[in-house]
């Protein structure tokens, strides 16, 4: 393999510290100035050396398993860059360079380079307990927060490298806005940061309205595109592959009809429904016939296509989102991310620059979009992954680090220590759950919001903080609309009142009653039975009386142990005082209703006096805990 000459890239990692043993992480290679250009760029060709760079350093250092494995997220991806590589270094694509995808596994003893689906690696990993069969690892575009990249850090992570077999080394490429998140991951380790190359990103134009049909307006903004004749490949984003076949569908028809010089423009879908034929994108780049590429959020970080000068971007994306309650998947429209958006636009950057045109207005990205791709591990289901944590002989799910904890059923916390135990115990409040956050929020405050208080207590330091953020907000709030606000009184007998009459008042669907006395609770509105949380003080209590007859609770999740959250003890009188009329009167047959019926016959002999002076204590001053 014959050393290429040093490009921006190859200058910045050779001013790199040495490989540190004591490390986890070589380094972090940070892509300054925006998404998008991974180790295969669009907009800086110098990333193009990362895994040659890899290699070299691999075989000069006479690794035993000297196999450089660079992961992609998407199986497309790998194959693709597989290819590309081969031919731009001149190798035999399955001899030296390779790639590794389901059902197809193109490499040989002697492959030194391969480009693996990180899904397929983190398979590896779990069977061999060890690092596989490689001695670099680059995981590439990381900011897409994919299932087996976020699991392969955490194990990666938790394991230390100089623990496992061989002289394994780490690279982790991802985007500037995830950097602080990283670092803090991997324990600041050594970071280059590649500045952007040479070129100008565009100026988007932003629509002032969201167009009724996609399609129909993406289809006209690379009509109107072609008929002035500028040059450039297009690129156009919609949310879904229907979407995709649809444009292209009337993109072939009408670009035929076009009285343009030069051959008709080329129509081509780029998604994983298409398989190997996404290689169209990259042939026939000689014929001078301009491409329209049609893709969604499969090309927003990965795929190289260098040519592209204009972009249309529908700034939505279609995404199945698993709801860990109902077990079930549902399809999501929704606004791409900031950084997606901007990495959508530097697909145009050049020089001079090209064009980007947002089928939607500028106040829409700035209000709607977050600041990052969702983690897909909170958004997928992770049966599969719970199994292979369990091959890999992880006592616990909850045990395994994550960049951000799935709040799935199969996650669950890790055991508190004793110590922690004790200082938790120690902030639970003798009325419930409800009332212990409260106080554990007012020891929070006290304690100066002090995050390593938060952890010796096992607390999330981030949401309490956002915690005392929202109480700000409707403090704020309160005080411009001149809602009169009492001093709080936390624990006095009135505030103990007060907020258990708000909390029925709020929630008085959210009720349920253990009719035998063994902590089986039957919800009143539809007849499910479910426990209290293991983590409710009612069960944590060290010697716990009978379990509370009549509770409120915030939330429900259907899973092999039904569990009701957040859980406070009520009494019967108070919701046939507060909840509504109609609400006793339809809600389903079962003992708990004949019951509360009958008591609110009872309660119908009490004085219209007292409950006057009941209605007018309750709407006093607001109280802000």
């Amino acid at each position: 393999m014959a050393p290429p000459q040093k490009q921006p890239l190859e200058l910045c990692l050779s001013q790199a510290p040495g490989w540190n043993r004591n490390l986890p992480l070589y380094f972090m290679l940070v892509k300054v100035g925006g998404c998008g250009t991974g180790c295969y760029a669009d907009t800086s060709q110098s990333f193009k050396q990362i895994p040659q760079w890899c290699a070299e350093f691999a075989l000069a250092r006479g690794f035993q398993k000297g196999q450089v494995t660079v992961t992609q997220p998407y199986p497309l991806a790998a194959r693709s860059l597989a290819v590309q590589v081969a031919d731009e270094m001149d190798l035999t694509l399955g001899l030296e360079v390779g790639y590794s995808i389901p059902q197809e596994d193109c490499t040989g003893p002697h492959t030194l380079l391969r480009f693996c689906w990180d899904r397929l690696l983190l398979q590896e990993v779990a069977s061999t307990r060890g690092t596989g069969a490689w001695g670099v690892l680059v995981l590439d575009e990381a900011q897409e927060r994919s299932v087996a990249s976020d699991l392969l850090q955490g194990l990666l992570r938790d394991a230390m490298l100089e623990n496992l077999p061989g002289d394994p080394r780490v690279v982790v490429i991802t985007d500037s806005a995830l950097e602080p998140k990283l670092q803090a991951f991997w324990g600041h380790p050594p970071t280059v940061r590649v500045p952007r190359g040479p070129g100008s990103c565009p100026t988007p134009i932003y629509r002032d309205t969201v167009p009724t049909d996609r399609v129909e307006a993406a289809c006209q903004a690379v009509l109107e595109l072609c008929q002035k004749e500028v040059p450039g490949d297009v690129l156009v984003y919609l949310p879904s592959e229907e979407e995709i076949s649809l444009c292209c569908e009337s993109l072939s028809r009408e670009v035929g009809t076009l009285h343009i010089q030069g051959p008709p423009p080329r129509v081509l879908p780029l998604h994983p429904g298409h398989g190997q034929a996404v290689q169209a994108v990259y042939e026939d780049t000689d014929s001078g016939a301009r491409k329209i590429v049609v893709t969604h959020w499969l090309a927003d970080f990965s795929f190289s296509l260098p040519f592209v000068r204009h972009v249309i971007d529908s700034g939505l994306e279609l995404r199945s989102v698993y709801n860990p309650q109902i077990r079930a998947e549902s399809q999501v429209l929704r606004p791409i991310s900031k950084c997606q958006a901007e990495a959508r636009q530097l697909r145009a950057r050049g020089v001079p620059p090209g064009s980007c045109l947002c089928l939607y207005p500028k106040s829409f990205q700035e209000l709607e979009a977050p600041s990052l791709p969702q983690p897909r591990v909170c958004e997928e289901n992770l049966s599969p992954l719970v199994l292979l944590l369990k091959r890999k002989q992880i006592a616990e799910p909850g045990e395994c680090r994550f960049l951000d904890r799935p709040a799935a059923p199969g996650f669950t916390r890790p055991p508190l220590c004793a110590e922690e135990a004790a200082l938790r115990r120690a902030l639970e409040h003798v009325d419930g759950d409800h009332s212990s956050l409260i106080q554990v929020y007012e020891a929070f405050i006290q304690s100066g919001a002090d995050k390593a208080w938060c952890q010796a207590r096992g607390l999330n330091w981030a949401a309490l903080c956002q915690a005392q953020k929202f109480r700000g907000e409707l403090v704020e709030l309160m005080q411009r609309i001149e809602l009169p606000v009492s001093q709080p009184a936390f624990g006095s007998e009135k505030n103990r009142k007060d907020l258990q009459k708000a909390l029925v008042s709020g929630y008085f669907l959210k009720v349920a009653r253990d009719t035998d006395g063994t902590g089986n609770y039957l919800l009143l509105t539809h007849k499910h039975v479910a426990q209290l949380s293991p983590y409710c003080c009612y069960r944590s209590r060290r010697a716990p009386a009978r379990p509370p007859q009549w509770v409120l609770y915030h939330s429900f999740s259907i899973s092999k142990d039904n569990c009701l959250s957040i859980v406070t003890e009520i009494q019967p009188q108070m919701l046939v005082e507060l909840a509504p009329p109609y609400f006793l009167s339809n809600l389903p047959p079962s003992e708990s209703r004949d019951f509360l019926n009958q008591l609110r016959e009872e309660m119908a002999d009490s004085s219209t006096e007292s409950q006057a002076s009941s209605s007018q204590e309750f709407m006093y001053a607001c109280v802000l805990q």
